[in-house]
C-alpha cells in the first residue's frame, strides 16, 4: 500500500475500495518496510482522548502505516490504530477475515463509522478483546454491519463496509481514534472484570509501561 502500484485500493461503483485482493502481498510489503513498536495500554492518556485529524498525506504517514502493519502483526492483531503505539493521529490499519472467511486489508485515515437505520442495526453480541487491553476478553453487543468513510494514504475519499467480525473491526478501530476503548462500552461490572483479566495475563507482546 505504500507503493503507489500496490497502494491504492481499487473501487468499485458505488465508491466502496476492494480490500480483498492481494492481501498477503500488501500486508507483507507494508511490513516489511515497517519496524514493531511497542503497543500502548490502557491508562496511557493518548488512548482516551480524540485523536487529531490527518492533513498532511507524505512519506512521513506512509512510514508511519508501514510501522502500524509491522506492528499489527508482531501483535498478532487484525486491527490496530495509530494511538495503539502511541501516534496521536486518525489513522487505523486492519488484516481481518470476515464471517465467510474472506480477508479484508487496507488503511482508513480520517475515519467517520455511519449511523445505521434502527430498522438495520442487527446486533452481534460476540467476544471482543483489544492489543491494549491484553490478555482480556469481553461480550460486547454491536451491529453485525459496519460502514466508514474517510480516506486512503493518498488523501483519496474511501468507503469500508464489512459485516461479522470485520464489522467489529472497523467499529472498534474507529472508536479508538475517538478516545474510546471497547472495555468503555461495558457495564461497570464487566469493565472491572475485563482489567482484572489483564492484571493476571502476561502480554504476548511488547506493552507501553504507564508507570
Amino acid at each position: 500500500m505504500a507503493q503507489q502500484e500496490t497502494d491504492e485500493q481499487t473501487q468499485i461503483n458505488d465508491g466502496f475500495v476492494v480490500d480483498t485482493e492481494d492481501c498477503e502481498a500488501r500486508e507483507l510489503a507494508h511490513r516489511e518496510r515497517g519496524t514493531a513498536r511497542p503497543i500502548t495500554v490502557v491508562g496511557n492518556p493518548v488512548l482516551h482522548k480524540e485523536c487529531k485529524d490527518v492533513t498532511e498525506f507524505d512519506d512521513s504517514l506512509a512510514a508511519l502505516i508501514d510501522d502500524m502493519f509491522a506492528s499489527q502483526k508482531a501483535a498478532e492483531g487484525v486491527g490496530l490504530a495509530a494511538n495503539q503505539i502511541g501516534v496521536d493521529l486518525k489513522v487505523f490499519v486492519y488484516d481481518c477475515p470476515d464471517d465467510e472467511g474472506a480477508r479484508h486489508t487496507g488503511v482508513v485515515i480520517n475515519p467517520v463509522l455511519q449511523e445505521l437505520p434502527a430498522e438495520l442495526r442487527v446486533l452481534d453480541e460476540s467476544n471482543e478483546g483489544c492489543l491494549s487491553v491484553p490478555t482480556a476478553y469481553a461480550e460486547l453487543a454491536r451491529p453485525d454491519y459496519a460502514e466508514v468513510h474517510g480516506q486512503d494514504a493518498q488523501g483519496n475519499p474511501i468507503k469500508v463496509r464489512g459485516t461479522g467480525y470485520f464489522a467489529r473491526c472497523l467499529q472498534h478501530e474507529t472508536d479508538h481514534l475517538y478516545g474510546y476503548l471497547y472495555i468503555d462500552r461495558l457495564s461497570k461490572r464487566d469493565r472491572k472484570d475485563a482489567l482484572r483479566q489483564m492484571e493476571e495475563g502476561t502480554p504476548r507482546y511488547e506493552t507501553v509501561s504507564n508507570a
